[in-house]
């Protein structure tokens, strides 16, 4: 993987990786070596290596024609994400009950219910979303350190990189993101607490609702 690489292959990777994941290049999208590497303005090679890994992380794929195209997602993806994420981060919430800090934890559960009162009010600014999302990144990153377990992070990461593409397609609304706030509020509360078991459900939970969220507003790709 090229994340934390300086040279041309890894910087057409985060480049090329970052506008899939923001569909500024949208599932169907070509993706030619020529085009990309005038367009990156680097040589073809390192953007056949770039082009390599996001093929390895399934946001690219061969297609009928020359060159490779960014994944399509379906429905039935959009379950098995799920599916997945009930295993990978029921089982994180649990060992973060276990191993974690919980005056780390006590601070995350105050801040997802005072952004709960927030999304309660009028309808929130897209500032204000942005930082909601970016406070869940940093509840997940902290869940995640607190596994201690480097392989279930590398599994959950993956994971949620398409999770973050099904949430973009799938938009979001203020009755949802208030309710995950407090279904936020509560798992950090249970790890707080070292309640393993309260962890594991509330971690269910959030997670059939955002899937239900996502089933009832899917818009799948054209």
């Amino acid at each position: 993987m090229f994340t934390s690489s300086p040279t041309a292959a890894g910087r057409a990777y985060m480049q090329l990786r970052s506008e899939i994941l923001d569909g500024v290049l949208p599932p169907g999208a070509h993706l030619f070596e020529v085009e990309q590497s005038e367009r990156l303005g680097v040589s073809r090679t390192p953007v056949r290596e770039a082009l390599r890994q996001l093929v390895a992380e399934s946001l690219a794929e061969p297609s009928g024609k020359r060159g490779l195209v960014v994944t399509q997602i379906s429905e039935r993806d959009v379950r098995s994400l799920f599916e997945l994420r009930a295993c990978l981060e029921a089982q994180a919430a649990q060992l973060a009950a276990q191993r974690g800090e919980s005056t780390v934890f006590a601070e995350f559960e105050d801040e997802f219910a005072q952004w709960q009162d927030v999304l309660r009010g009028p309808t929130p600014t897209d500032e204000q979303v942005s930082q909601y999302f970016a406070l869940i990144r940093r509840f997940d990153e902290a869940i995640a350190a607190a596994t201690e377990n480097s392989f279930l992070v590398d599994a959950m990461e993956n994971l949620r990189m398409h999770v973050a593409r099904v949430r973009r397609m799938a938009g979001h609304s203020q009755a949802r993101l208030e309710a995950s706030a407090g279904e936020h509020s509560l798992i950090a509360r249970a790890i707080t607490r070292q309640d393993v078991v309260l962890a594991l459900h509330a971690t269910h939970v959030h997670l059939h609702n955002s899937f239900e969220h996502y089933r009832q507003s899917w818009r799948p790709s054209e």
